[in-house]
């Protein structure tokens, strides 16, 4: 077992150069107020140590008057007489000067007085006691020594002025005693002056010892008062007792206080009655006074129960705990606990708990909350066989007046929203807000399916209706998706799941309706995540190639490039459709990868035909809103050799729909590269002149949709193709006509004008080699049969 003592008695460290007053140690000491005390200490025996100076001199006086002239003793006589009133004047007037903090100066300016008083002491051995007999010399050594222990007892809490003066006339009398007797009572006299200079430092550090040990304890005296006082005025807790009829004995003012009621009067009263209030005599309790009921009948320990309590008509929440005493013998004499009043803390403590559960925006409830409404209402379903139903809401069109318009306007918006939700909701259904313009309806009682199908369709429809807002008259709508539990889910999160399947299914449709959940729905979303997962991987696995579908010139048929089609062939699922996983590449952000690739490997197979025709390749918006997009293309250029000018990126109008991109600028700067560039399926989304006229197309090329329409004698689609073509001439653009089936088809795009076309009348998308075999040998027939 350590002997070494505990750190909290230990004595502190003193350092002797701060005890001295010589510097300020960089410690968490305060010395501030140690040298104050130190100059105070001195100050008090002051009038002792000038006192003993004036009987000193009066001796010296008697046992020098036979050798040494009267006149210079009486002069040395007044001169210590006033260095020493001025000493002790001066320590008299620091007092009220540093009576509670001193600095270093005050402290080092004291060694002055030790050497003053030191100097006029030196005088009688130096200049009379050399002089003298052997029996005067040592009358004066017992004087002087005297002298010297008084002045070590009086200035002991000023070391540094003692050990001054100690050390001065220590040295002057052995100075003496070395000529009149030689060097034996001179050593005398320097040792007994050492271990008086060493008692004195002694001395010295035990009262800074002392006083910092006092100083250390006012101040935990006066932080504990603190926390005392402040505890007393703030704290709401109090102590209370009882005896063993549970009757409250020895109340204190502050449980008295708190309960509205005299501390006299207060004490011989049922405990539970006081606290029950005007509910005692109904018996209507609260649950936490029942429980405290059980535990005061048990005699058990408790804390941290929290409890009601009626204090003049105001409730008040109250947190107790108690143990139950017992007396010598083991007998039971009643409890003994502490109480506080909680209520503030509850009021913060609901007011945090509403905050985490309420949408600061709309005052919806929110995530949280919404979720457990729903485990609530599929406990009470499954509790009771019935049903429940989860409604997901996302609004249809608000994320473009969000982009337009600004976010204050949007959120204002959402607030509108909210305000029409809650005017359709009744007492069994609970709405809320999940986030950004997603809501939820939790339906407790769903029994009545044919209910809660009208209710999605009210909800559609009144969000439908305009909205005016700052002068604007805006239009959204509502998509929802419906899910019954326990039917669609067990769970919380399934039946949640479920109800976002059918919302995607909502979307898909277009908005503006409502679908319910039903299991083919999860067998996509599965096939979905499957397939996924397969297209995270099947580029580093080579199961993915290109095909080459010929593009044509309309008049001639001469071949005039290809566009390159990406294909994927499973080895489990087999072929692929590219309508299906290349959406899921542009949702899974794997378009990049996969488009670089495409690009990459359509450059490098077109360095390898003998005829310069040009290739085309799909261009993902997903990769024209990246700045890196440039040097992809650049890079696959360079490291295939192909000129810029065979290459063909198709685009379609979707990039130009984002705001706030960089695809214009991406696009730019691949242009000045001498890439072209093709507009791809112009008519079928917002056609708009406006880019059309700020981006340098090389073509346009026409949906497959507007051929075949105006190959059935459809006026409109011959006008559509009509007036693009006149668009695509007047700009100096070419237009390529997609899904070219058939002579007639052929002929009848030529008629109007198209300049190339492309379709399965002149080749279906051919593998690697047969294009390659088309380019170099000039098998136009073979590519058109």
């Amino acid at each position: 077992m350590s002997t070494q003592p505990s750190s909290q008695f230990a004595q502190p460290r003193i350092d002797a150069r701060a005890l001295l007053g010589l510097y300020d140690p960089a410690d968490t000491t305060d010395w501030a107020p140690i040298r104050a005390a130190q100059l105070n200490a001195g100050s008090q025996l002051a009038v002792f140590l000038f006192g003993a100076n004036l009987v000193g001199a009066a001796l010296v006086f008697l046992l020098l008057a036979s050798i040494a002239p009267l006149w210079a003793l009486a002069s040395w006589g007044a001169v210590t007489a006033a260095v020493g009133a001025a000493i002790t004047f001066r320590r008299l007037a620091s007092r009220s000067r540093t009576g509670h903090t001193a600095t270093l100066a005050d402290v080092r300016d004291t060694v002055l007085e030790g050497i003053a008083l030191a100097a006029v002491w030196s005088v009688p051995p130096l200049a009379f006691g050399v002089k003298a007999d052997a029996n005067v010399a040592l009358g004066l050594w017992i004087v002087l020594s005297v002298l010297m222990t008084a002045s070590a007892v009086a200035m002991a809490a000023l070391p540094l002025a003692t050990l001054a003066f100690l050390g001065i006339l220590g040295a002057s009398i052995a100075v003496m005693l070395f000529v009149l007797t030689g060097p034996l009572l001179a050593a005398a006299a320097l040792l007994f002056t050492v271990l008086l200079m060493l008692g004195c430092f002694v001395r010295g550090k035990s009262l800074v010892v002392i006083r910092a040990g006092e100083i250390a304890l006012a101040e935990r005296d006066e932080t504990v008062s603190l926390l005392l006082r402040e505890f007393e005025e703030n704290s709401a807790d109090w102590l209370w007792e009882t005896d063993a009829q549970r009757r409250i004995v020895r109340a204190s003012p502050r449980f008295a206080h708190s309960v509205g009621l005299d501390p006299l009067a207060v004490n011989g009263m049922p405990f539970l009655q006081v606290l029950a209030g005007p509910t005692w005599e109904a018996g209507n309790f609260a649950a936490g006074l029942r429980t405290l009921a059980d535990k005061l009948k048990g005699r058990e320990a408790f804390r941290d129960l929290l409890l009601p309590v009626q204090v003049q008509g105001v409730e008040r929440w109250w947190e107790i705990a108690a143990s139950p005493r017992f007396d010598e013998r083991g007998g039971f004499i009643g409890f003994r606990g502490v109480g506080s009043d909680v209520t503030e803390q509850r009021a913060s403590a609901d007011k945090i708990n509403k905050m985490a559960r309420f949408d600061t925006l709309t005052g919806l409830p929110n995530r949280l909350l919404i979720n457990e409404a729903l485990a609530r209402a599929m406990a009470e379903a499954d509790k009771w066989g019935s049903r429940c139903a989860f409604m997901m809401i996302d609004l249809d069109r608000f994320k473009a007046i969000n982009d337009t318009l600004g976010h204050p306007i949007g959120d204002r918006l959402l607030g509108r929203v909210s305000e029409r939700l809650n005017q359709l909701i009744t007492d069994n259904e609970t709405i809320g807000r999940l986030g950004g313009d997603e809501f939820a309806v939790v339906v407790r009682d769903a029994t009545d399916s044919a209910r809660v199908e009208k209710l999605a369709q009210s909800i559609i429809a009144t969000l439908s209706k305009p909205y005016e807002l700052d002068q604007h008259t805006l239009y959204i709508g509502a998509s929802i998706g419906v899910a019954t539990g326990p039917r669609d889910g067990r769970t919380a999160e399934m039946l949640i799941r479920s109800a976002d399947l059918a919302l995607y299914r909502s979307k898909d449709a277009g908005g503006g309706t409502f679908h319910c959940y039903e299991p083919q729905l999860h067998v996509q979303a599965e096939e979905r995540r499957v397939l996924e997962m397969a297209l995270r991987k099947a580029l580093q696995n080579g199961e993915m190639h290109l095909n080459y579908q010929p593009v044509v010139a309309a008049d001639t048929g001469e071949l005039t490039g290809f566009e390159a089609l990406l294909r994927w062939i499973h080895p489990e699922f087999g072929n692929i459709s590219p309508v299906k996983f290349v959406p899921l590449a542009e949702d899974a952000r794997l378009i990049a990868p996969i488009g670089e690739w495409v690009l990459r490997t359509a450059c490098e197979e077109a360095t390898r035909w003998n005829h310069p025709v040009r290739v085309a390749v799909n261009v993902s918006p997903e990769q024209l809103h990246n700045p890196a997009f440039v040097a992809v293309v650049a890079s696959a250029l360079a490291q295939s050799g192909l000129p810029a000018d065979r290459l063909e990126l198709e685009v379609t109008e979707s990039v130009f729909m984002k705001e706030g991109t960089c695809a214009i600028q991406v696009l730019e700067k691949i242009l000045d590269m001498g890439v072209r560039l093709s507009l791809d399926d112009f008519g079928t989304g917002y056609s708009s002149l406006g880019y059309l006229s700020r981006t340098r197309f090389s073509s346009i090329k026409i949906d497959r949709s507007f051929v075949q329409g105006a190959s059935q004698g459809v006026p409109e689609a011959i006008a559509i193709i009509r007036a693009v073509v006149a668009l695509a001439q007047s700009l100096g653009m070419a237009t390529t006509a997609e899904g070219v089936e058939t002579e007639a088809e052929h002929l009848m795009v030529q008629d109007l004008g198209c300049s190339k076309v492309q379709g399965y009348y002149f080749g279906r998308p051919l593998p690697v080699e047969e294009a390659r075999a088309i380019v170099n040998h000039g098998q136009r027939d073979a590519a058109a049969a």
